[in-house]
């Protein structure tokens, strides 16, 4: 496979800029998910084709809020009108406060996954289920200084965890390599 400027900073972001890594307690196998933000906007159809046909297990949109991370990206309108656009689930990725006040817009939007941050919400447990209980999957995400072993409690509830490994909010970063012991640590 030979790839270029966007199309490949679109499938290998995840893996080697952000190095989000996902761990799904269900499938016990990476999922290589490419981030919508490293897309070509104004070709978003054939993005997501690409990532269909390059072995994307899914479409990964990060929602920002301008609160829990400085920047601001897109929300339900634009992951409602893409949805029409790939069968790959989606992971809405909620950097936001108060995710709890947004899920059933997103899931009513399309996504597949929701993740959301440790960080931002106060009744993990309940959130969890909820979003179970509307038939999807649920994620948990944790920002580069929060311990792995905070999650303990929650593991069980959670279908996925994401390790971020750059703070939240800011493409270029460089990796911060402690974070990479936290994906061991889950592993094991």
């Amino acid at each position: 496979m030979e790839c270029n400027g966007t199309k490949a900073a679109l499938i290998f972001k995840i893996v080697f800029i952000k190095i989000v890594c996902y761990y799904s307690w269900v499938m016990e196998k990476r999922i290589l998910a490419p981030s919508l933000l490293s897309a070509d906007f104004a070709n978003l159809r054939d993005e997501l084709l690409f990532c269909e046909d390059n072995g994307a297990g899914f479409i990964h949109i990060d929602v920002m809020d301008g609160h829990f991370v400085p920047q601001i990206s897109y929300g339900q309108p634009v992951i409602k009108s893409i949805r029409q656009l790939t069968d790959l689930p989606f992971d809405v990725h909620l950097m936001v406060e108060r995710p709890e006040e947004m899920v059933d817009s997103f899931i009513s939007s399309g996504a597949d996954w929701i993740t959301f941050h440790y960080e931002s919400a106060v009744h993990i447990d309940r959130l969890c289920n909820h979003i179970h209980n509307a038939g999807k999957k649920c994620g948990i995400s944790i920002v580069p200084s929060t311990p792995v072993s905070f999650l303990e409690e929650i593991l069980p509830l959670v279908d996925l965890v994401l390790v971020m490994t750059v703070n939240p909010g800011f493409g270029g970063q460089k990796l911060i390599p402690y974070c990479l012991e936290k994906v061991r640590c889950l592993q094991k």
